[in-house]
């Protein structure tokens, strides 16, 4: 699959990255999400240094996703409970 080169900014910084034709709406949205993220991390400071930012940038988005990550897997335990006791109560009415 070939890879077209794509612009985005972030943090009033432009960069071009290659991606596959099906993935360019999905990078420009993880673009917004991380420029917004900078933004928020540097605030009001607009002398704060950009490596410093996008490192408390993505410390923040990857609390978020390991958050998001253990509410699935419990989400998918209590599910299979259920299912597992639906499962049992329908072998009972065999």
């Amino acid at each position: 699959m070939s890879t077209q080169p794509v612009s985005i900014r972030v943090l009033d910084r432009e960069y071009t990255v290659g991606v596959a034709a099906d993935e360019r709406d999905a990078l420009l949205a993880a673009a917004r999400v991380l420029d917004g993220k900078m933004r928020e991390v540097r605030g009001s400071n607009r002398m704060a240094a950009v490596d410093r930012v996008a490192v408390l940038a993505a410390l923040n988005l990857a609390y978020e996703l390991q958050e998001l990550r253990v509410l699935h897997e419990t989400r998918e335990r209590e599910l299979r409970s259920v299912l597992d006791r639906l499962e049992r109560r329908l072998d009972s009415l065999d």
